[in-house]
């Protein structure tokens, strides 16, 4: 669990949760200063690098204190406490929509200039005196949030949690996953700290620098979202309509469709990064069984989602997956990973295919 957070899933969950804790960061207000009830002044960019890991330490706090009682409760519940998958997806666009509209502050736009996060005062007087802890107390809240929005790695350790039928191996198995996790969401945080304090010259570059990171990170964010919820505004589907899509020739997605005594057998492959072919011509009107070929798959690829028929599949690293689509009508079947950071498609038409 441990490698597999450290590899994966740093990586997978960056985008979403990291550029949420990144802005947050960016935009945070500064700390009040001890018995004087004013704003802390910025400190000089030699500043205790304490100060700038506080964020992300009570970032990961948060993050693993929820994610641990998530595994108690799954080991102990089962996927009865998983989130349904649009659910999820109104959780990822909303979120996008918050890392776009900090982004936007840091990059100085009016209408967001002000945007900034503070904890209510009953809870910083809980904190107060201590400056670290007054710029913690955000982030862990942040980090207990981050249990809502799960990347697809996270998804795919969910399941073994569920499967473990113990709360404390579910726990254990959330928590060692977590802290895999934490030397990236360390960097992405140390990173935003330190560019929230610079001065003079460089003070204006790293704003804008962060902004534009921040504002990639949130249309990605709600892109994935909009993928899951099948929106006809998501990113695939706007270069389908433009032509953009670059799908694979015909010979190459001929032998993945097969039919055979009136059944059709649809064969896509799962592979890190990616579902190919990203699209498949298939017949109308075929009762039709879907495979999804698993080839050393890691990452968000496993989480596999169909938001029309409401199918949600953890795949294997390798091995098949089969899933039955029932008769299919004339149109376009998309799919996805659970991040929606990978898509495809059937294109279903009246002909037949053999």
């Amino acid at each position: 669990m441990l490698l597999l957070g450290l590899l994966a899933g740093g990586v997978s969950c960056a985008a979403v949760q990291g550029g949420l804790l990144a802005g947050l960061v960016s935009r945070q207000r500064q700390p009040v200063t001890p018995g004087t009830g004013t704003r802390r002044a910025l400190p000089v960019p030699a500043a205790r690098v304490g100060d700038d890991l506080a964020p992300v330490g009570g970032f990961l706090a948060g993050k693993l204190a929820s994610h641990a009682l998530l595994g108690a409760l799954l080991g102990a519940l089962g996927t009865a406490v998983q989130l349904g998958m649009h659910l999820r997806a109104m959780v990822q666009i909303g979120a996008g929509l918050l890392i776009i509209a900090m982004g936007l502050g840091q990059l100085g736009v009016k209408a967001f200039r002000g945007l900034t996060f503070t904890p209510p005062a009953s809870w910083t007087r809980l904190v107060r005196g201590r400056a670290r802890s007054q710029s913690a107390l955000a982030p862990a809240v942040l980090g207990v949030g981050s249990v809502l929005i799960p990347c697809g790695v996270t998804l795919s350790v969910m399941a073994l949690a569920v499967a473990s039928g113990s709360p404390w191996q579910g726990a254990l198995i959330m928590a060692v996953f977590v802290i895999g996790t934490a030397p990236l969401f360390t960097v992405l945080g140390f990173a935003a700290a330190r560019a929230r304090r610079a001065v003079g010259a460089w003070a204006k570059r790293l704003a804008v620098a962060t902004g534009v990171l921040i504002l990639a990170l949130g249309a990605y964010t709600l892109n994935g979202g909009l993928e899951l919820s099948g929106s006809p505004v998501a990113a695939s589907q706007i270069t389908y309509a433009l032509g953009l899509t670059g799908d694979a020739p015909a010979e190459v997605t001929g032998p993945r469709v097969s039919v055979e005594a009136g059944h059709q057998t649809v064969i896509v492959s799962a592979v890190t990064g990616a579902y190919t072919p990203a699209n498949l011509d298939v017949a109308a009107g075929l009762p039709t069984t879907l495979i999804v070929r698993s080839d050393k798959a890691q990452g968000c690829v496993r989480s596999f989602v169909i938001p029309s028929l409401n199918i949600e599949k953890i795949l294997p690293v390798n091995g098949d997956t089969r899933i039955d689509l029932g008769v299919l009508q004339p149109g376009r079947l998309g799919y996805s990973c659970g991040m929606g950071m990978y898509t495809g498609r059937l294109t279903v038409t009246q002909k037949a295919t053999s």
